[in-house]
């Protein structure tokens, strides 16, 4: 299972989550939920409890990944499948543009 904090300017938005069954998940943080209930990350994953779930990278997240000659340089350098969405995301995304950055979160295992 692979992890990152998604964090919208400085705060902790919430959490994307890749399963061992291949499953995406993203969920809002409680405390986010309580003080920014009208701060969502995307018109399409609006702030609630409840956490989003699919079995494909959410469009919102596939749009933060590079693309064209930087996810070549990205796919070489890290030595990541460039279909590795999760991967990709997780290694390029901790520094944005824009107001939304992922901070990848180490496996318990240390892998």
């Amino acid at each position: 299972m692979r992890q990152g904090n998604v964090y919208y300017k400085d705060y902790l938005a919430g959490t994307i989550t890749e399963t061992d069954e291949g499953d995406y998940l993203f969920q809002y943080n409680a405390t986010y939920v309580n003080a920014f209930p009208s701060n969502f990350i995307t018109f399409t994953m609006p702030v609630r409890q409840e956490p989003y779930v699919d079995s494909r990278l959410f469009p919102f997240f596939e749009g933060l990944i590079p693309e064209g000659w930087l996810l070549d340089i990205a796919t070489k350098n890290w030595k990541i499948n460039s279909n590795d969405r999760m991967g990709l995301l997780l290694a390029c995304c901790q520094n944005c543009i824009g107001a939304v950055s992922i901070i990848p979160i180490p496996e318990e295992n240390g892998k």
